[in-house]
């Protein structure tokens, strides 16, 4: 599972829809209809993520946010804020009451996806170690030169690291296999560039055990490789 996501939210269909597709996504969603709710399931589960509306019966969002975010044990997760609404002044208050992000609806529940992602990655990387970066299960520690796939620690060759590092921290930037040799190998080479394509296809066999990470290790046709954010 990526995660587990909360959604509180009155209204049936929404709660239905968004559950539909954060669950296409892997994450395990919770439900609940009211405030009062929320508010218990998020402190008894401690989501890693809620999603918030913020008209609701009994407690509204705000006073859920608020509560949240003034204790201890629930400060740190993340929520963002659903909003019939348009006037500035709610996601204002939302916002500086802790509020990780805010949709207005009607809103594209892929752009929610998408936020949630973003909100995840940020929470992720503020709550890790300096010197380490975290995308999705994958978690590579830079001063101690270590890659782990969920808990387990990857047995990397250092050309296989500097590769994988290079990857994540440049997401989504396509790079030429000469490119690749002239980083990673660190001088330019006018031989065969076959070598890159046998890291890469090693590299992806050792994150095999999570396909959405290896798969995120795209082959550009003609061009090269780039690591797409997940």
């Amino acid at each position: 599972m990526t995660g587990t996501i909360l959604i509180v939210d009155d209204e049936a269909s929404i709660r239905e829809l968004l559950k539909f597709n954060l669950q296409k996504e892997g994450y395990h969603v919770l439900e609940a209809e009211t405030g009062t709710d929320g508010l218990s399931i998020a402190k008894n589960e401690k989501p890693d993520l809620v999603v918030l509306d913020l008209m609701l019966p009994g407690l509204d969002g705000l006073e859920i946010c608020r509560n949240l975010k003034s204790q201890q044990n629930t400060a740190g997760i993340p929520i963002i804020m659903l909003t019939a609404k348009n006037e500035e002044i709610d996601k204002i208050i939302g916002l500086e009451l802790g509020a990780d992000d805010y949709l207005t609806k009607p809103f594209s529940p892929r752009e929610l996806v998408a936020r949630i992602k973003a909100v995840l990655r940020r929470s992720n990387k503020e709550s890790l170690p300096a010197g380490e970066l975290m995308i999705g299960k994958l978690r590579l520690n830079f001063s101690r030169y270590e890659a782990f796939l969920s808990k387990d620690k990857l047995e990397l060759t250092p050309k296989e690291y500097e590769l994988l590092k290079l990857f994540i921290t440049n997401l989504g930037r396509v790079y030429s296999r000469e490119q690749l040799l002239e980083k990673v190998w660190g001088y330019e080479y006018f031989g065969d560039t076959r070598t890159v394509d046998v890291h890469v296809r090693h590299l992806r066999a050792k994150l095999a055990a999570e396909p959405e990470i290896a798969e995120a290790i795209e082959t550009v046709r003609g061009v090269g490789y780039r690591f797409r954010d997940i």
